[in-house]
C-alpha cells in the first residue's frame, strides 16, 4: 500500500518544517472551471520554489546567487500553461518521452503515428492536494484503466520536498492494478544564467557511458551506441555548443537523446554549469537514464512577461526510463514496465551550488 507519510521509502531524507503553511495563493482559471492553485515553499537559505496543482508543475525556481534571488526555472503565465506544447515543468505519466507505432499497442497517438509524454497526459489535469507544508507538497492523481490506452487502474503521488542544502527532491510513486508502461519524470527547464541567454554556453557533465541514437521524429532507430569519441561524450564537462549539431544530433536539432546512466546513486548523474561559474546544478537519481534536451523547438514559448522563448532558451534534464522502452523487451530491465501489485518509486534530487 502507499505510504500516508511524506518520507517515502528510499527517497533521500529531508527535514519536515511544521510551520503552518500560508503560501497558497489562487489566479486565472483552469480548463475545470477552478483557479489555479500554486503552493510556494521555502528554506532556511531563502530559496524559493513554486509548484502549482495543475499537471503538478514546478513552475518557479529561486536560488540565492551572489546576494540576490535569481530564476533559474522557464515559466509562463499560469494560463498560458495549457497553451504552451513545451511541457514546462510539467510531471509526465504515464509515460514519459515517446511511443513508437502506438495505436499498434492499443494507445492514443498525439505525433503522427506515435505517443509523447503519455498523450492527453498526466501534465493536462488538475493534481489534487495531499499535504502541504513550508517546504513540501505532495498531489495524487488517480487514472482509470483505459485513460489513453494504458491497461489498469492506477494511483500515482508527485512529492516536491524543499530542502537547506538548496535541493529540491522530486519522488514520483504509483500502485498500479494491471501489468502497464509506467515511466514519470518532470519535464523541467534550466537556464542557470538569464532568462533567453543561450543554453548552450551552459557547462554540462553527464555520467554515462552510452547514448540512444533516434531518427527525425525521436523513436529509437538503433542499439545503445558508446559515447567514445562521438557528439554525445559528456563523461568530462564540455560547453554545450563545442559540438552541437554533430552526427545524430542533426536529425533532431540538436540534442534530444536519452543516455543510460552509469549506476551510482551517490554520484551526480548530471552536473550543469552556468557560463560565467556562477552557479552549478547537479542532478541525482534513481531512475536508469537521463533524457538531454537542449530546447530545440521552443521558439514562441511564452515567458513570464509576456514575451516568447527562443530556441535554445533552456535545457530539459529528465530523468525516466529509455523510451520507446514497450517496444523493446531488450530495455525492460531498466524500468518503464511496472508489473502489477508492484510498487513504482523514483527519486530525482536537483541541487543548486552557488
Amino acid at each position: 500500500m502507499l505510504t500516508n507519510s511524506p518520507m517515502l521509502t528510499n527517497s533521500p531524507t529531508f527535514t519536515k518544517t511544521t510551520t503552518k503553511p500560508t503560501a497558497l495563493s489562487r489566479c486565472g482559471t483552469a480548463p475545470d472551471g477552478e483557479p489555479f492553485q500554486i503552493f510556494t515553499l521555502t528554506n532556511s537559505q531563502g530559496m524559493q520554489v513554486k509548484i502549482m496543482d495543475w499537471g503538478a508543475t514546478w513552475i518557479s525556481c529561486k536560488v540565492p546567487v551572489q546576494g540576490q534571488l535569481r530564476e533559474v526555472l522557464l515559466g509562463c503565465q499560469p494560463e498560458d500553461y495549457i497553451k504552451q506544447t513545451a511541457y514546462l515543468g510539467a510531471s509526465i505519466g504515464r509515460y514519459a518521452n515517446r511511443i513508437a507505432h502506438a495505436a499498434k499497442l492499443g494507445l492514443t497517438t498525439n505525433q503522427g503515428q506515435h505517443q509523447l509524454h503519455g498523450g492527453l497526459g498526466w501534465d493536462k489535469v488538475r493534481w489534487k492536494l495531499d499535504e502541504f507544508c513550508e517546504n513540501f507538497v505532495r498531489f495524487r492523481h488517480f487514472s482509470a484503466d483505459g485513460d489513453q490506452g494504458f491497461a489498469g487502474n492506477v494511483v500515482a503521488f508527485a512529492l516536491f520536498q524543499l530542502n537547506d542544502d538548496n535541493s529540491l527532491t522530486i519522488t514520483y510513486q504509483a500502485e498500479n492494478g494491471q501489468d502497464t508502461p509506467l515511466n514519470l519524470t518532470n519535464h523541467a527547464y534550466f537556464n542557470l544564467y538569464r532568462e533567453n541567454a543561450d543554453v548552450r554556453e551552459h557547462f554540462l557533465q553527464v555520467n554515462t557511458d552510452q547514448f540512444l541514437p533516434v531518427d527525425s521524429e525521436g523513436i529509437p532507430n538503433a542499439p545503445l551506441k558508446s559515447v567514445e569519441q562521438t557528439s554525445f561524450d559528456f563523461r568530462t564537462e564540455k560547453i554545450i555548443h563545442a559540438d552541437f549539431l554533430k552526427e545524430e544530433q542533426a536529425l533532431t536539432k540538436g540534442y534530444d537523446h536519452a543516455f543510460l546512466l552509469n549506476k551510482n546513486e551517490t554520484k551526480p548523474c548530471a552536473i550543469l554549469t552556468a557560463p560565467d561559474r556562477s552557479l552549478r546544478l547537479e542532478v541525482s537519481t534513481s531512475q536508469s537514464a537521463l533524457q538531454v534536451y537542449t530546447g530545440n523547438y521552443l521558439a514562441d514559448t511564452p515567458t513570464r512577461n509576456g514575451g516568447a522563448y527562443q530556441d535554445y532558451s533552456g535545457i530539459a534534464l529528465e530523468t525516466q526510463a529509455l523510451p520507446d522502452t514497450p517496444n523493446h523487451p531488450e530495455w525492460w530491465q531498466y524500468g518503464g514496465m511496472a508489473k502489477a501489485g508492484e510498487s513504482y518509486q523514483h527519486w530525482t534530487k536537483f541541487k543548486f551550488i552557488a
